[in-house]
């Protein structure tokens, strides 16, 4: 697990210049999570889309593939594959950044991929809600902060420099506006964390101020108070290996009951889709397995479940559980649990292992949401820490559909072969290992997509 620095503060207070120097001074990885929100709106915006209206938002994020990279030490955003580092420095980007940052789909999109900087790297990551939300164990909190006048004239300069247009006046009345947008919006509001330290660099020469929390930094994290500080944590695990005793059977009453379900519903949706299975050879005929799919629609759970014998649990995102009585006693009746997305459910773990334990099937969607375009994201771990505290068989989904899901579309649900513990050989759970193991299911979903 990797030392974090979390550096919030309103913009213009200098956090990306400063976040850049001292990671430079201690050998970390800067991590500018502005600029992930500026290659969002500036995509958005690109599209003649509206960055404040999530309904327009939503739907381009499944096209938007967004990278960090670095070369000869600076850090470039990657836009599919486009370098757009410069192109997002606009007051115009600034704004729509402020504007989809405000949209909790956004803000899940990224989460993950901060995080996961964050658990592999020595980091010092800067922006809106780092200290409270995105890293709220960060090792050292900084707030930086600067008057309104102040932050406007640095901006100021800076797009004079890169020969800008606009006036003072126009920059200043753009920081204001973003300030009262970053502490109002609902989702994750700038405000400082309550363990965080804060430094007012109104007054602080830009060195005055790297110095300023270098030295808060070295306080925090050496206790024996000389002139180093630690440049990495040992890999820690984030949960034990508790292998699952395979071979349970279920209420034999229960299994009755489903197995008669499964025949009626798969008649019903043979007849409304245009439905066939692939590699139904490869599903296991007992359960404690792991079924990890691509995610197309609400459907989905029920196309992996029809040719499956045992019964299936699966995740679902809490607020389906908030609709209505009977619905959630309808998803809960099919299997489904509640997960709390982009924050760490260890309680919707327990409860998949658990389910593993019983003898039941989980179906896992390791993208989090459903693509509209039927291309497969980059996925998260979640599946892997199940499997690898589990250590059961996984066996890759495919589902594969064109268009929207309706009348007589055609459906093809493809199983591929297991991956089974010893071939995967996950000997812990710690994030190098589960960054391997989940890369590999979500490549194994990849090649039953087409």
């Amino acid at each position: 697990m990797g030392i974090n620095i979390a550096l919030d503060g309103p913009s213009g207070a200098g956090k990306s210049t400063i976040a850049k120097m001292l990671a430079e001074r201690l050998g970390y990885v800067y991590v500018d999570t502005g600029a992930l929100y500026r290659s969002i709106a500036y995509y958005v915006i690109s599209q003649g889309a509206d960055p404040k209206e999530s309904g327009q938002v939503c739907p381009l994020l499944s096209r938007i593939d967004v990278k960090l990279a670095y070369e000869n030490g600076t850090q470039l955003v990657l836009l599919n594959g486009e370098d757009v580092s410069d192109k997002i420095r606009t007051p115009e980007i600034s704004m729509g950044a402020s504007a989809v940052s405000a949209i909790p789909a956004v803000r899940e999109f990224l989460f993950e991929l901060q995080r996961s900087i964050a658990r592999e790297n020595n980091i010092i990551m800067d922006g809106r809600d780092i200290g409270t939300v995105v890293l709220p164990n960060a090792d050292v909190k900084i707030f930086l902060t600067a008057t309104a006048e102040e932050r406007a004239n640095r901006r100021f300069k800076e797009l004079q420099e890169k020969g800008d247009s606009s006036t003072y006046q126009q920059v200043l009345e753009d920081i204001k506006q973003r300030d009262y947008n970053d502490t109002h919006r609902e989702i994750a509001p700038l405000k400082k964390a309550e363990d965080a330290v804060e430094v007012d660099s109104t007054n602080l020469s830009l060195d005055e101020a790297v110095e300023a929390i270098y030295k808060i930094a070295k306080d925090k994290l050496n206790p024996h108070k000389d002139d180093t500080i630690p440049k990495k944590h040992e890999p820690k695990e984030v949960a034990k290996i508790r292998p699952v005793k395979r071979g349970k059977k279920l209420n034999p009453i229960r299994m009755f009951l489903y197995t008669a379900l499964r025949l009626v519903v798969k008649v019903i949706f043979r007849c409304w889709f245009n439905l066939s299975f692939e590699g139904t050879e490869n599903i296991p005929k007992d359960g404690s397995n792991i079924f990890a799919s691509n995610h197309r629609s609400y459907s989905d759970p029920i196309f992996i479940a029809l040719p499956i014998r045992v019964p299936i649990s699966y995740m679902a995102k809490e607020e389906l559980f908030e609709k209505n009585v009977f619905f959630t006693w309808l998803i809960r009746f099919f299997g489904a649990f509640p997960v709390t997305r982009g924050k760490g459910d260890t309680t919707a773990i327990d409860t998949s292992i658990e389910k593993l334990e019983m003898g039941r099937n989980l179906v896992i969607f390791p993208e989090g949401t459903r693509s509209k375009d039927g291309k497969v994201g980059k996925g998260k771990t979640g599946v892997a820490l199940v499997a690898a505290i589990a250590q059961v068989p996984i066996i890759p989904v495919g589902i594969n559909f064109e268009g929207k899901l309706k009348f007589r579309r055609k459906v093809v649900v493809r199983f591929g072969k297991p991956l089974r513990p010893e071939e995967l050989a996950v000997k812990s759970a710690n994030p190098k290992e589960l960054k391997v193991l989940k890369n590999r299911i979500m490549d194994a979903i990849t090649e039953l997509v087409h």
